[in-house]
């Protein structure tokens, strides 16, 4: 499959990375730097990360030769009315899984890919229940795993995870940040 293309992943997310490797898909990973993560303030759960990889995919356009195919993607956490992007202190991070904390929210993942011909753009959405966290769990997982890179400041695939998660519905590796089984349908289509 696309031995055509090269193929081109868009993201410094190691997550990412793993997961697309997992498909078994040679692919190279380049980014560009000083992309702005904007949203416009109307956007809504799934809308966000959507616009966002595509806003990432239109820095790329220009660079995009025949053989090529880009993937990009952006994932957000939602609770409620409120998206969670990435924390900025420990104080946020903290402050985040105490909102996730006994609640259900929804993890949207975003993903465009473009070739020079073609470009299929989706969204994925999973619904996770978390446990009542202690102060105390969440103060050792901040500490411990640093989650500053991650969208609502948690690795489903991390400590956080194995204790915390109580159900889910959807895709696990949606949470993890690229909804494989998805992308890989339409990979196909290329």
């Amino acid at each position: 499959m696309l031995e055509q293309y090269h193929v081109i992943l868009a993201s410094n997310s190691p997550r990412r990375k793993e997961l697309l490797a997992g498909l078994e898909i040679d692919f190279e990973v380049k980014t560009i730097k000083g992309l702005e993560e904007h949203y416009p303030n109307n956007l809504r759960e799934g809308e966000i990360p959507l616009y966002l990889a595509q806003q990432k995919m239109r820095a790329y356009t220009p660079l995009i030769s025949s053989n090529e195919l880009i993937i990009t993607a952006d994932t957000i956490v939602w609770l409620g009315t409120e998206v969670m992007g990435k924390p900025k202190s420990k104080e946020g991070a903290i402050e985040m899984l105490r909102k996730l904390s006994g609640n259900t929210h929804q993890v949207f993942t975003g993903v465009c890919v473009k070739s020079k011909e073609k470009e299929i753009s989706f969204t994925a959405q999973s619904d996770v229940q978390f446990a009542t966290l202690t102060d105390e769990e969440i103060s050792h997982y901040v500490e411990r795993y640093q989650p500053f890179d991650k969208a609502g400041s948690y690795g489903v695939q991390e400590w956080i995870g194995y204790i915390g998660v109580e159900h889910i519905d959807g895709s696990f590796y949606n949470i993890m940040g690229l909804p494989v089984q998805k992308l890989y349908n339409v990979l196909k289509q290329f």
